[in-house]
């Protein structure tokens, strides 16, 4: 198996509330310091939660909290908190098997857009996907902004990051992971193929999309049927419908196993 590349573990800034909170409620990676505007109701359940974790809080001017997040989205709160490690292949298939779920993986092949990033996560956490793949070149990694798109879903979410995604491909098709690339012309929609076994769904980036070699080394090709005028989504829309198809096949197989037999 493909192993991901791990961060360097260095601390990074986290910000905004919903970033924030999900944080500390996760307790997934080491939280150093709270920085907060006010204590007050609007910041209390977060100092509350801090001070219960024993990590160190601090009322800053918002000037202060200016000059660390420029972009001026911070809405009064930062954390320092260490960065996230890259999963492996392995371990990402492991929280499959220790759920008794079969695999469910989102490969996305450049996707640039830190704001992309972070609202694909955030879908994928939502849908139950167990682990989402990301290039280490030419694509964007998990910075602090793609933290705050994703709403605390990436301290919840397994990402790993590798170095070749066409290999990456071959290893999980080798598991017994069927291989879905999304393809504007690709024949079959995405309503048409059994997704209820172990599966990866492949994501290409903005603009370009999938990359030919990486396209060709799927099973197969699928595509969303689009009605109107423009003939693409967004990536995140793009991510949304899929893998929600996905969750809907799922369900229903669950649904039906359960049904009583009729006499």
């Amino acid at each position: 198996m493909v192993r991901a590349a791990g961060s360097d573990n260095q601390a990074e800034l986290i910000y905004g509330l919903h970033a924030v909170r999900e944080a500390l409620r996760a307790s997934s990676r080491p939280l150093h310091r709270l920085l907060v505007l006010r204590e007050d109701r609007q910041f209390s359940d977060l100092v509350y939660l801090a001070k219960a974790k024993r990590i160190p809080v601090h009322v800053e001017p918002s000037p202060a909290f200016d000059r660390l997040v420029p972009s001026g989205h911070h809405q009064g709160v930062i954390a320092l908190i260490a960065a996230k490690s890259y999963s492996t292949t392995e371990e990402i298939l492991e929280q499959a098997k220790t759920r008794g779920e079969k695999p469910f993986l989102l490969l996305l092949d450049g996707v640039e857009d830190p704001h992309n990033l972070g609202a694909v996560l955030r879908t994928a956490e939502s849908a139950g996907v167990h682990g989402v793949f990301i290039p280490e070149r030419r694509a964007v990694g998990l910075t602090s902004v793609v933290a705050k798109v994703s709403a605390g879903a990436l301290d919840y979410l397994s990402v790993g990051r590798v170095s070749n995604l066409i290999r990456l491909i071959q290893d999980l098709k080798e598991a017994g992971i069927w291989v879905y690339g999304l393809d504007p012309q690709a024949e079959r929609s995405h309503t048409d193929l059994d997704m209820t076994g172990p599966i990866a769904l492949v994501l290409g980036g903005e603009g370009a999309g999938i990359r030919p070699g990486v396209l060709g080394a799927c099973d197969e090709r699928l595509r969303i049927p689009m009605q109107g005028r423009v003939q693409s989504l967004n990536v995140s829309a793009a991510a949304a419908v899929t893998l929600f198809e996905v969750v809907r096949q799922r369900r229903r197989g669950i649904l039906r196993a359960a049904k009583p037999t009729e006499l």
